[in-house]
């Protein structure tokens, strides 16, 4: 592969798509707008495959991850290729932070410094599920359950008295092999939507609300959630920069997901550095100033 500055990381289904699908047409709109961003910074780009074997990660200056939206599906693989690829080139955001952010148990990092966040409870592997007990220990009516290293709501499960017993051994399975977080179920989700605040080098640009469809509680548009545009309160925009703080060390750049809790302050149900959707399509100078905090950084 021929060097150039920065490589576009995606995952193998979206490393070459055949255009005129609304989602791969999206995806590949939003990543036009950073490579344009960054072109006219004089840093030359190309999507690339995280997976890719042929490729000499030494060749680029710098990798940014954008939609390696299968590296939770193949952990065994991607694990090792973080490690091999960081000592050959720069990483954006930072492999440090991208280790400390794949794992949820990050939450318990945020909530020990002031961040708002529902109260949670992990579950590691080689526990029993118990799920029913647990959701009466506390008293939860509803909660929801899913792993600790995953995306696009994967075995994320919302609980009840009623269902606990049929997804009990799904759960029981899966804690053989990994760790879960349980959280009570905060239903402004289902009336308010999910708030996703854009954090770019510090500074929240832009926001979008995510609406469940009809029927379900998962707001992803893969799960037929559907997003709007939203105009960040001053509030949401401290939430989310604050949170954006309070990580290890500042992203380059971060989604803060939050919902209202029971009191009607905003909680943080995901932080997102690692190949986060940053809704561009929404907003396209925040691909712009991705690509100002690239050229900078670099």
């Amino acid at each position: 592969m021929k060097s150039c500055d920065i490589i576009i990381l995606t995952d193998e289904r979206y490393d070459q798509p055949a255009a005129g699908h609304w989602y791969v047409d999206q995806l590949l709109h939003e990543e036009a707008l950073l490579q344009e961003g960054l072109r006219r910074r004089g840093l030359t780009s190309r999507r690339v495959a995280w997976s890719r074997p042929d490729v000499d990660w030494s060749l680029t200056r710098a990798a940014v991850f954008r939609s390696t939206w299968d590296y939770f599906e193949r952990f065994s693989e991607f694990s090792p290729w973080l490690d091999r690829t960081a000592a050959q080139t720069r990483l954006f955001n930072c492999p440090e932070l991208l280790r400390w952010n794949i794992d949820k148990h990050y939450l318990r990092d945020l909530a020990e410094r002031g961040v708002n966040l529902p109260e949670t409870e992990y579950l590691e592997p080689g526990d029993h599920a118990r799920l029913g007990e647990r959701l009466a220990a506390r008293s939860w009516r509803e909660a929801i359950i899913k792993p600790s290293i995953s995306g696009a709501a994967r075995h994320t499960y919302r609980l009840n008295e009623n269902n606990t017993a049929e997804i009990e051994p799904v759960v029981t399975a899966l804690l053989r092999e990994e760790s879960m977080i349980l959280q009570p179920f905060l239903p402004s989700v289902l009336t308010e939507g999910e708030l996703s605040l854009i954090v770019i080098g510090g500074r929240c640009t832009h926001a979008v609300r995510k609406v469940a469809k009809r029927g379900d509680f998962r707001v992803q548009d893969d799960h037929g959630g559907t997003v709007h545009a939203h105009a960040a309160t001053a509030a949401e925009i401290a939430f989310a920069e604050t949170t954006a703080a309070a990580c290890p060390s500042l992203p380059l750049y971060a989604r803060v997901d939050a919902v209202l809790d029971e009191t009607g302050a905003l909680s943080l149900m995901e932080l997102e550095v690692v190949e986060p959707e940053l809704f561009f399509r929404f907003h396209p100078p925040a691909a712009d100033a991705l690509a100002a905090e690239i050229a900078v950084a670099l």
